[in-house]
């Protein structure tokens, strides 16, 4: 893995060294919406992305705090990914790429989900928010109980 050095100090150029290639935002939005966490569950999008691509941007990933990386519960040599909370305040940039994408590349996001955020994008965002909360409050449960 490559070591980001941010190149000035403008937002939108640091948002680009983590999320200037699709790969780190496509393993983002599986861990929000896919329900995706294994180094398998990736492999198995419909995008394709390689394994050593794979690999690279899940320890880039890592290594910035976006994701933890944790021993499975049922199998020791296999691990989860979960997001962290710098990872889970990415949830509204990712659902404005969904809609920007859902006008331009129909049908897009969920129609529900659009309808959703229609309605109340704030609590949508939230809701989305606590359910990934949810699942790292469980995980650690999990881990402290062993």
């Amino acid at each position: 893995m490559k070591e980001i050095k941010t190149r000035s100090s403008c937002p939108l150029s640091y948002s680009l060294d983590f999320f200037g290639d699709k790969w780190s935002l496509l393993i983002i939005r599986d861990l929000i919406f896919n329900n995706k966490s294994t180094y398998s569950d990736f492999l198995t999008s419909d995008e394709k992305i390689a394994t050593n691509i794979l690999a690279d941007r899940l320890q880039m990933l890592q290594t910035n705090g976006f994701i933890t990386k944790q021993k499975s519960e049922d199998k020791k040599s296999k691990f989860t990914f979960l997001l962290t909370e710098k990872g889970i305040d990415l949830v509204p940039v990712i659902l404005e790429f969904g809609l920007w994408g859902s006008i331009y590349n129909p049908p897009g996001l969920d129609e529900n989900l659009i309808t959703s955020l229609k309605n109340d994008r704030e609590r949508t965002i939230n809701d989305i928010k606590a359910r990934l909360r949810e699942k790292i409050e469980d995980k650690a449960k999990t881990e402290n109980v062993k």
